[in-house]
């Protein structure tokens, strides 16, 4: 009777310390997530070959990032390079393929921050360089600055040996197609109220259905993380908009003590709630994990009456992609190589 009580007693000591062994490996750990931009993005309106260039895109993306970080490479190379990928394609709303402003340009925005040092760089308005996240990264690296802005900016990255092209590069014929469909509603609800009296004609409420921002935040084998975003703005935007994108704390952030954060979506409302560090303080000052914190600001955007999403991933490797929208495009890779790509709400 003695040895049965001992052996029942092991057996018990046994799989209470086998228990938390075979959860902690039963959890993934990301290295790399990314998203494509947030939106109405319905299955029932996707064609088969366009969902398939979309997930082709992405996994891409993915691959590229992942194998900077599994040669021991650092997590801002890898989101750096991420993003140029997503904006060297025109599916997407940033770099190539970049919405147009009201009077027909395309201006775009970017930022990348490295979360060991907290060192951040920022383009907004650029008009001539192939890669706007890599002019980011200059003005972290080779200036006193954090953001520069329009043609100033366009020099420096000039001057920093930057790939420099012709505005010509960035037009996609939908695009300007979508420019010219925004530019007849304006016309349409300017016969209907003076200029002075609608807000819509004053491009005050430029809403897009269809958020093409593309971001990425990665960990490292040094355990660092980094962000980076960047997009083309809002189709029709006027009086030099700029939205939450190249604003550090508002559409990118990232810490080491918290996460790194990239944010997708109508950037007036991720401003005013200053979304991204609103996430890292969440986490540090009152203890909310990576997915809680996500959930808890996109829904103050939401009960404003924003849309968007985001991704975050902490230094432990757990993520979120939280978002208010019909669908986001997004995608992760895990440690051990793991590529999973999403679409739509389920």
């Amino acid at each position: 009777m003695k040895g049965r009580f001992c052996y029942l007693f092991f057996f018990i000591f046994l799989m209470q310390w086998m228990q938390p062994v075979v959860a902690q490996k039963a959890a993934p750990s990301y290295v790399l997530v990314i998203h494509g931009g947030a939106g109405t993005i319905l299955k029932k309106n996707m064609s088969p070959e366009k969902e398939a260039a979309y997930r082709a895109s992405l996994k891409k993306a993915l691959e590229t990032g992942y194998k900077i970080l599994q040669s021991g490479g650092s997590s801002l190379d890898a989101v750096e390079s991420t993003v140029r990928v997503l904006e060297d394609d025109s599916l997407f709303n940033a770099g190539k393929g970049a919405v147009f402003t009201h009077e027909g340009r395309n201006e775009l925005d970017a930022a990348i921050m490295n979360g060991k040092t907290k060192a951040a760089g920022a383009v907004a308005g650029v008009t001539v360089v192939r890669n706007p996240v890599s002019a980011a990264r200059a003005v972290m690296e080779k200036s006193e600055h954090v953001m520069l802005v329009g043609p100033g900016a366009d020099k420096f990255a000039k001057e920093a040996g930057l790939e420099i092209v012709d505005p010509s590069y960035f037009r996609t014929e939908s695009r300007w197609n979508d420019l010219q469909k925004a530019l007849k509603e304006d016309s349409i609800a300017a016969t209907k109220s003076n200029a002075y009296t609608n807000p819509e004609k004053l491009g005050i409420k430029n809403r897009d259905y269809k958020f093409g921002t593309v971001g990425a935040v990665a960990l490292d084998k040094q355990g660092n993380l980094a962000a980076a975003t960047s997009t083309g703005g809002m189709t029709d935007k006027k009086f030099g908009r700029i939205g939450d994108s190249p604003i550090i704390g508002a559409g990118t952030y990232a810490n080491n003590k918290t996460a790194a954060i990239s944010c997708t979506g109508w950037g007036e409302f991720y401003i005013r709630n200053v979304v991204a560090y609103d996430l890292s303080a969440l986490m540090e000052y009152k203890g909310l994990s990576v997915q809680q914190a996500g959930n808890t600001v996109i829904k103050k955007v939401g009960d404003m009456g924003g849309d968007g999403g985001l991704i975050a991933l902490d230094k432990q490797g757990n993520m979120t992609m939280s978002f208010n929208t019909e669908g986001m495009y997004r995608g992760t890779v895990t440690k051990d190589g793991k590529i999973e790509v999403f679409i739509y709400k389920n």
